[in-house]
């Protein structure tokens, strides 16, 4: 694996020894769109590393930037974005659909483009997946869609959804996700695809760009650089996290051993904690609590584009009843992370 840090590169050998059920993948074609994003990138890389050989096929709008990005990896491309049909001519047997608007900020200036790109795009992998008589799926949605849940319930499980106020376009993303989990279960029962839905905690880990502007970001890069962590928000709302290997184990686990039509949160439960209490987390554990904390909360919270305040705290029960384990604590979460953003610093 060339043009990667070596924290990413112990991550990618650990997923490689790690799932068990790599045998199920030996020489089948594995199609993964958004393969340029956070997500995407993880896992055609760690399918790259895998011990049995695997067709990686990565779908991406620029195949310029993905070939900068990937090297010499032995990967095909699929050229095209999401909201037009799919085009590969040779055979798939899985595909992973990653590809999604993720910006907070852009929720709330091109609501229109989120939802439809959402729609669209799922739509047309949808398709794609039943033209190719995939085994199967899986469409990668958000702990968004789980809206405002019950405050009183001690774990939120995938059946426990909350509420969305529609009328909001920061919603673009929210309802979006909900309406293209609504869409693979159409597929699935209309024209039976084979079709399941993993719902992921905020990925962050190694992997992630040193450009990268998201809050988990911001606070390493406020620690490494010795500057104060900003809040915008009273930081009130419950965080859910997943590193960003145990994420990729995740996501392999749904598509291989997950049942069609459902929904499986992939989450580390140990994470789920006040925003404001994981940016103490940081300064406590990169620079021992030297690193301050200050609010800068704006009139209206859509001037970032973040999500309505939540109490939830997300259970990972369903996938772990697939045998999925994760493994990384948030400490060590933002200490990887860190490493890793040194580690590009002085590429």
């Amino acid at each position: 694996m060339n043009n990667i840090d070596p924290i990413l590169r112990e991550d990618l050998a650990h997923i490689a020894a790690r799932f068990p059920h790599w045998e199920q993948l030996r020489g089948k074609s594995v199609l993964i769109t958004g393969a340029t994003g956070l997500v995407g990138s993880m896992l055609v890389r760690a399918l790259c590393a895998a011990p049995v050989p695997i067709h990686v096929i990565a779908h991406v709008r620029n195949e310029q930037k993905a070939r900068a990005m990937f090297g010499t990896l032995p990967i095909s491309y699929a050229v095209g974005d999401v909201t037009a049909p799919i085009e590969y001519e040779g055979a798939v047997d899985y595909i992973l659909h990653t590809a999604s608007v993720t910006a907070s900020k852009t929720f709330v200036t091109q609501p229109v483009q989120t939802l439809m790109t959402a729609i669209d795009g799922t739509k047309n992998l949808l398709e794609f997946a039943r033209q190719k008589s995939v085994s199967s799926m899986v469409y990668v949605s958000s702990m968004e869609a789980f809206g405002i849940t019950d405050p009183n319930l001690e774990r939120v499980h995938e059946n426990d959804l909350g509420y969305i106020d529609i009328l909001s376009v920061r919603s673009s993303y929210s309802e979006g996700k909900r309406i293209c989990e609504c869409l693979c279960a159409a597929y699935a029962a209309q024209y039976g695809v084979n079709v399941r839905i993993a719902r992921l905690a905020q990925p962050f880990g190694a992997g992630v760009s040193i450009a990268d502007g998201r809050v988990f970001a911001q606070f390493t890069k406020s620690c490494l650089n010795g500057t104060d962590i900003v809040l915008h928000t009273a930081g009130k709302s419950m965080g859910n996290y997943c590193y960003t290997a145990d994420a990729v184990r995740g996501l392999l686990t749904v598509l291989l051993g997950g049942e069609n039509t459902n929904a499986y949160t992939v989450v580390n439960e140990s994470t789920s904690m006040p925003i404001r209490a994981v940016a103490q987390l940081v300064s406590d554990t990169l620079t021992e609590g030297k690193t301050r904390i200050i609010f800068d909360i704006p009139e209206s919270a859509l001037t970032y584009g973040y999500a309505p305040d939540v109490t939830m705290r997300l259970s990972g029960d369903k996938l772990m009843a697939l045998g999925w384990k994760p493994e990384v604590d948030l400490p060590e979460m933002f200490r990887r992370l860190a490493a890793s953003f040194r580690a590009q610093e002085g590429a």
